[in-house]
């Protein structure tokens, strides 16, 4: 027996779908392609008869439609029509008879035949919170679309509204210098997910930094406030270029859209690194910390797939204490089962500190690497000022020990302190 929906609550079935689609939009496309696999998916998630997506002309101020089943090249103003009034206001709307609605236009209905019963409208705003367009499903086969559909299909909008954002700046760059074509590209999907800026969280102070060895780089990091708690992530694919920056970028989309359906931290975890080694080739990999904190009661919840040391400064004892990965590298393999995730509290002043290899591995001009001890000492000289200043002291640290060796692996940190005075 499938399992149910019950309100706004999604069903395995509702998350598996869309960890799937989220995937999928991942992949590279060409916008009619990417348009028709959105398409395909609305109708199938949500149960439609028909789909549409409307793409904004912000400089004609119009919507024009680009992919439906019959229809092709109409244009509408924004606030005329469903869609109009969609892209206008940024809200969606749930009509569940089209016919009773003053805004409902029946000419394309009479000039199809088709007979529109009710309808699902959703702005597309991607993750800079720019309109990109509408997405309209038409006629759900049974009954009429409810709160529990509204969600999944604002969560499919969300991540529709991103993959067109990435596609049209694909387009752009291919259309710029070839031989920089990769590089540029790959740079561009990668830092667009990253966080524009830090989150504000009561008696935390959080800081990430990002450093790709060249113009691109196989590293991720995420710090953001979800339904869980503070969400903290530092992922690095194998490899350089853009298969390794769209690795992490789709292991980053599908994580996020899994807890923001409310997956908790194992099956989040576990769903995505089996969506990773379904589609990554093989010998392909994402290292992986992902970790919750409870900004109430102060307790890290974490999992790491072959990410680590996991770095944790006591600030009433001065020690640094190190956390191994609890699993294999994201994609490795599937995984049936998993541990549990590793639990500890940040006291008053604590600092947990996350770094790729970049960092650690970093060389001297006679081989020696930087290491995890010359990491702890400055953490527990540097521990006590800002985190932003203690990953410059850290960064500082690795450069002085390169004496102009050049940056050879990408360097990613996040840094997280519970203030002393809460």
């Amino acid at each position: 027996m499938k399992p149910v929906r019950q309100g706004t609550r999604l069903s395995s079935d509702d998350l598996e779908r869309v960890l799937s689609m989220t995937r999928a939009l991942a992949a590279p496309f060409e916008l009619t392609a990417l348009l028709e696999e959105i398409v395909a998916a609305a109708e199938r998630i949500l149960h439609a008869e028909r789909a549409s997506v409307w793409l904004l002309d912000a400089q004609a101020n119009e919507l024009v439609v680009r992919v439906a089943d019959d229809i092709r090249d109409i244009r509408v103003a924004l606030g005329t029509g469903l869609v109009g009034a969609c892209a206008r206001d940024r809200k969606l709307i749930n009509v569940p008879d089209c016919y009773a609605d003053p805004r409902f236009d029946p000419s394309t209905d009479r000039r199809t035949g088709f007979r529109t019963r009710c309808s699902l409208t959703l702005p597309l705003i991607d993750h800079r919170d720019a309109l990109v367009g509408v997405m309209q499903v038409i006629n759900r086969r049974r009954g009429r679309f409810d709160a529990a559909d509204e969600a999944l299909a604002q969560t499919l909008a969300a991540q529709c509204a991103v993959a067109l954002t990435r596609v049209r700046m694909t387009e752009a760059a291919i259309e710029g210098e070839r031989l920089r074509q990769e590089l540029e590209l790959a740079r561009t999907v990668q830092l667009s997910s990253l966080p524009a800026t830090m989150p504000v969280v009561a008696g935390y102070d959080l800081h990430g930094e990002f450093m790709p060895a060249d113009a691109t780089g196989g590293d991720t990091y995420d710090l953001a406030l979800t339904q869980q708690g503070l969400l903290a992530v530092v992922g690095d694919a194998t490899g350089h270029g853009i298969a390794p920056a769209l690795a992490v970028v789709q292991m980053h989309a599908m994580l996020r859209m899994a807890l923001r359906l409310g997956a908790d931290l194992g099956t989040a975890f576990r769903q995505v690194n089996d969506q990773l080694a379904a589609t990554l080739p093989d010998g392909r990999f994402v290292t992986a910390f992902i970790g919750l904190i409870d900004p109430a009661t102060h307790r890290l919840r974490f999992l790491s797939g072959g990410q680590g040391p996991i770095l944790h400064l006591r600030a009433s004892e001065g020690t640094v204490s190190g956390y191994r990965a609890t699993s294999f590298p994201m994609g490795a393999m599937p995984l049936p089962t998993l541990p549990p995730p590793v639990e500890l509290d940040l006291a008053p002043g604590d600092v947990l500190a996350v770094l790729s290899d970049g960092i650690y591995e970093c060389e001297d001009p006679d081989g020696e690497q930087f290491g995890r001890q010359r990491v702890e000492a400055v953490l527990r000289e540097f521990g006590h000022e800002s985190m932003a200043s203690l990953c410059g002291r850290v960064l500082e640290a690795v450069r002085l020990f390169a004496r102009g060796s050049p940056q050879q692996d990408d360097i990613t940190a996040v840094f997280v302190k519970r203030r002393a005075m809460d």
